[in-house]
C-alpha cells in the first residue's frame, strides 16, 4: 500500500523546507518528497493529513542504552557492562536488549525513532554496539544494522572499576595500554588468519581478536567514551597509531580543543547535556559547547546516554543547546544526519529522502519550541505512536503478540 503524508511543512533536513510538501511512502521506504504538483500521488493511495504539522525525519539518538540499561528493574534488568574482562570487544549489546523496556515507547514519544545501543564504560573495550529502531516486537524486527561500532572508554570509569578490584587497569596508563596491547594483538592476529587462508590451513577463531580485526580493516567505527581535554587527545593519539575511524563520545571538554578536533575532523557524539557534575571530568559541563565545537568545524550529533537523561529529552537539550549559542538548523541536523552519518547509517535514516526508511514524524510545530510534541510517528511506513488530544497522552501500537 502507498501512504502519502500530505499538506504539511516538511523539513527534509537535506534541503529546504517545503510548506504544504508532500512524502511519499511504499514498502516501508521514502519514494519521493517534494511540493504537492511534483509529487505524483496514485489515486488509490492512503492520505495521512499533515495539515498544521512539521514533518520531520525521526530523530536518531547514537549514544544509547536502551533495552539493556531497564529503567526501574535494579540489576536484574541492567545488562550494560560485564565488568569482568577488561577487553570485552566480543561481547554484544544485541544480546541484551528488551524490546519491551518502557524506554522505548518513550523514545517515540520524543520523536525518537533510531537508535545505537551500546555497552557501559566499565571496562576499557566494552563490546559491539547496535542501531535499532524503537518500535518493534523483538530485536529481529528492530535491528538494521548488527554490527556499527566497537564501544571503549577512557578516563575515570574504567580506572575506577578495576582499581576497586585491585588489578589493572588501575590508572589512565593502564587503561591506553589494554587499547593499545589489544590492537597490537588483533594486528599480529589478522596476519596469522590471512596467512593461514593464504596457505589453506586451518585455523582458530579468536571472537575478540577478530571483532578488533574489523575495527583495524575499517568495518566498525571505535567508539571512544571520553570527557576531559587530555583523554580526548589520548583517544585521537590512539587512532592515528592504529588507524581507525574514531567518533569522540560525550566530549564534555570537546570545546575546549574544539581547534584540534575539526583540524584532526574526529566528529562528536556531545552529551548528555542535562547532568550535574557529578564527578571530576565533568566539571567543564555547558550547554555551550555544542556551539562553540559546530562555529569550529566540528561535525557534532547530540545524546541522552539514556537513561542517563531521558531519550524523550533528547530535542530538549538540542532547544536549550540552541539558546546557549548553536545555530538551529545544526541543532536539527545533530538529531537527524549527522549521528546517522558519523557511523555510516546514512543510507537508511536521518532525512527525508527517496530510498531512505520511512520513519517519519508529525510535529505540532518546531520540535525546538519545548512547547510542541510528537503528534504521529512513523516507523518503517506503519504508525506506531499516535498523541491523544482528549486523553492527553501518547497511544503505543503494542508491541505484544494477540490474538
Amino acid at each position: 500500500m502507498v501512504k502519502a503524508i500530505v499538506g504539511g511543512y516538511v523539513v527534509p533536513v537535506e534541503g529546504d523546507p517545503i510548506d504544504g510538501g508532500t512524502v511519499l511512502v511504499e514498502n516501508g521506504r521514502i519514494t519521493a518528497v517534494g511540493t504537492a504538483a511534483e509529487v505524483d500521488v496514485p489515486e488509490d493511495a492512503e492520505l495521512v493529513d499533515a495539515s498544521g504539522t512539521w514533518v520531520l525525519p525521526g530523530f536518531v539518538d547514537a549514544h544509547t542504552h536502551l533495552g539493556v540499561h531497564e529503567e526501574g528493574e535494579g540489576w536484574a534488568g541492567n545488562d550494560t557492562n560485564e565488568m569482568t574482562d577488561p577487553n570485552g570487544a566480543r561481547f554484544r549489546a544485541i544480546d541484551g536488549i528488551d524490546p519491551f523496556e518502557i524506554g522505548f515507547d518513550d523514545a517515540l514519544s520524543g520523536g525518537v525513532t533510531s537508535v545505537v545501543i551500546k555497552p557501559g564504560s566499565g571496562n576499557p573495550i566494552g563490546g559491539q554496539t547496535v542501531a535499532v529502531k524503537t518500535w518493534g516486537r523483538t530485536a529481529l524486527d528492530m535491528v538494521f544494522d548488527e554490527a556499527v561500532s566497537v564501544k571503549s572508554a577512557l578516563g575515570e570509569n574504567p580506572k575506577r572499576v578495576y582499581g576497586d578490584k585491585q588489578q589493572t587497569p588501575s590508572t589512565r596508563l593502564g587503561v591506553a595500554a589494554i587499547i593499545r596491547e589489544a590492537f597490537t594483538k588483533a594486528r599480529n592476529y589478522a596476519a596469522q588468519r590471512d596467512h593461514a587462508r593464504a596457505e589453506g590451513k586451518p585455523f582458530d577463531v579468536d571472537l575478540t581478536l577478530e571483532t578488533l580485526a574489523k575495527v583495524l580493516d575499517g568495518e566498525l567505527y571505535w567508539d571512544q567514551h571520553t570527557h576531559r581535554a587530555d583523554d580526548i587527545v589520548t583517544a585521537i593519539r590512539l587512532a592515528e597509531e592504529f588507524g581507525y575511524k574514531l567518533v569522540v563520545n560525550h566530549g564534555t571538554e570537546g570545546h575546549l580543543i574544539a581547534d584540534v578536533l575539526a583540524e584532526k575532523d574526529v566528529p562528536v557524539i556531545l552529551g548528555p547535556l542535562f547532568t550535574t557534575r557529578s564527578k571530576v571530568e565533568l566539571r567543564n559541563r555547558t550547554l555551550r559547547s555544542a556551539g562553540i565545537l559546530a562555529r569550529a568545524g566540528v561535525k557534532i550529533a547530540i545524546t541522552t546516554d539514556h537513561p542517563v537523561v531521558p531519550i524523550n529529552f533528547l530535542v530538549y537539550q538540542a532547544a536549550l543547546a540552541v539558546k546557549d549559542g548553536l545555530d538551529p538548523e545544526t541543532a536539527l541536523r545533530a538529531l537527524t544526519v549527522n549521528p546517522a552519518a558519523m557511523l555510516s547509517l546514512d543510507d537508511r535514516i536521518g532525512s527525508l529522502k527517496s530510498g531512505l526508511d520511512a520513519d517519519i514524524v508529525l510535529w505540532s510545530g518546531d520540535p525546538l519550541d519545548v512547547m510542541n510534541r510528537a503528534m504521529r510517528v512513523f516507523v518503517r511506513g506503519q504508525e506506531v505512536y499516535r498523541f491523544d488530544d482528549t486523553s492527553g497522552e501518547g497511544v503505543v501500537t503494542p508491541r505484544r503478540y494477540a490474538e
